[in-house]
């Protein structure tokens, strides 16, 4: 596993970072915690766009727990089909539902385990909601934040958890808040998987990529 970069080369990667965008934020759209843990757990192997799509109606008529459960499996089903596993997801986001109203009084518990214990909710999805609404520093690692790890080095590992842990070892304390956000936007954006835009990029002189498109 390669090394990562010293102290002052992610300092000054975060530093060209914070200045592009000081307010990096995650493009999942909600309205209150409950809604953003129902749109990250239905953003697994969709797109924020998609999931955005389907549940703009959803959450007008449906953001607390108890709505949902009136709601029904069924119609929720109607809102997701376009989101791919809409099946399985819609029947983890009643039983989470069910479980928020019956052990923690229709209230989003903001511990990582309490959220993990949840149908649907994994590691990332907890931290994305830990960091998005808490404003928490948790890092969730997803393959845009695993790629732009390695392949800057600001955070190498063999998976995920690795990374996780990289990048709260690696970035400085005062840009831990907003670091998995700037990464999966410049995954996202810039340093794609199969065409990274290098010579655009506003780290190309720090990042020691090897695979540089020039």
């Amino acid at each position: 596993m390669a090394k990562p970069l010293d102290y002052h080369t992610i300092r000054a990667i975060f530093d060209r970072f914070h200045a592009a965008d000081p307010e990096p934020k995650g493009e999942l759209e909600h309205v209150n915690a409950y809604t953003l843990l129902v749109a990250v757990a239905l953003s697994a192997q969709a797109t924020d766009v998609g999931v955005n799509k389907a549940t703009r109606a959803l959450f007008q008529i449906a953001d607390a727990p108890e709505k949902m459960l009136d709601l029904g499996e069924e119609r929720l089903i109607e809102h997701i089909k376009t989101i791919g596993l809409y099946r399985n997801k819609a029947k983890n986001v009643m039983k989470l539902s069910r479980i928020l109203v019956e052990e923690y009084g229709g209230i989003v518990p903001n511990s990582r385990a309490a959220l993990e214990s949840l149908p649907g909710v994994g590691r990332k999805t907890a931290n994305v909601v830990l960091n998005m609404w808490w404003r928490f520093p948790a890092q969730a690692v997803d393959t845009h934040i695993f790629r732009v790890g390695n392949r800057t080095r600001i955070a190498p590992g063999k998976d995920v958890v690795a990374v996780e842990r990289a990048i709260e070892d690696n970035v400085p304390v005062d840009y831990q808040l907003h670091a998995h956000h700037w990464m999966i936007l410049h995954g996202r954006y810039h340093c794609k998987a199969r065409k990274p835009m290098c010579p655009t990029c506003i780290i190309h002189d720090l990042c020691p990529y090897e695979d540089k498109t020039e």
